[in-house]
């Protein structure tokens, strides 16, 4: 039994990674063109990413639900702060985010085939390691803000593969939020470490569930202000967390 667990097993990595890879050359112009014409055309790349998320969904049989999609604002640009557990947190968060934002990404993603392009040109990518380039980030989400586009950050700065909850938050999110004015809208991403985990290729089908919170106000807050700020994020994304197992 051991045998065919394990040959079904790879037969699904394998068949992930086929519909992984063949939709996203399909879908490649739509995915990166767009973002070569402005930040506001970039609504288009993301409608591909949507569609290239859904697809992926259905046809490997991971499930997304969605909870507290009323947070949402119309009009509003947020600071998404959301929990990072495993890659497959980025089609669910894709189709849960209405129209187009801007996620800070590392630099690394740059070397995954072909998905590099795309996340060259979707995100705003960060060298974690250079001052220089952390502060370009920063200025680019806050220009992203500017023109009414959201952005997304994982306040953790990387996968959680640690058995806490959540890891300690860096500050970026909530210095651009403060600097802004822009709200949080805090997010949570549960079971998804559980059908992929942490730098790891396991894969397995199955549900994974995405919260959102009410947003939270920064109007009228100021730079002394961000280490509350981000204890307050920090209780309400683990408490969702808490409350959903």
């Amino acid at each position: 039994m051991k045998i065919v667990n394990a040959i079904l097993s790879t037969l699904y990595k394998v068949w992930v990674f086929l519909v992984f890879t063949v939709f996203m050359i399909l879908f490649l112009p739509g995915l990166v063109l767009p973002f070569f014409f402005g930040m506001q055309a970039g609504r288009v790349g993301y409608f591909f990413l949507y569609i290239w998320s859904w697809i992926f969904s259905q046809l490997t049989f991971i499930r997304y639900k969605f909870y507290g999609t009323e947070n949402f604002r119309k009009g509003q640009s947020y600071i998404y702060v959301s929990n990072h557990t495993s890659f497959l947190d980025l089609p669910g968060i894709r189709m849960i985010i209405p129209g187009q934002f801007r996620p800070l990404a590392k630099k690394e993603l740059k070397k995954i085939p072909v998905f590099g392009w795309i996340a060259q040109a979707a995100t705003i990518i960060v060298d974690r390691s250079s001052p220089e380039s952390r502060k370009k980030s920063i200025d680019r989400l806050k220009a992203a803000l500017r023109e009414g586009i959201s952005i997304l950050i994982f306040a953790e700065g990387t996968q959680n593969r640690t058995k806490e909850i959540l890891q300690p938050f860096h500050d970026g999110a909530f210095r651009v939020a403060v600097d802004t004015q822009e709200p949080i809208l805090p997010m949570v991403v549960v079971g998804a470490g559980r059908l992929m985990p942490p730098g790891t290729i396991n894969l397995k089908p199955g549900l994974i569930r995405i919260y959102v919170a009410p947003e939270i106000s920064t109007v009228g807050l100021i730079a002394r202000d961000v280490p509350e700020l981000k204890a307050r994020t920090f209780e309400v994304m683990k408490a969702m967390i808490v409350n959903a197992r």
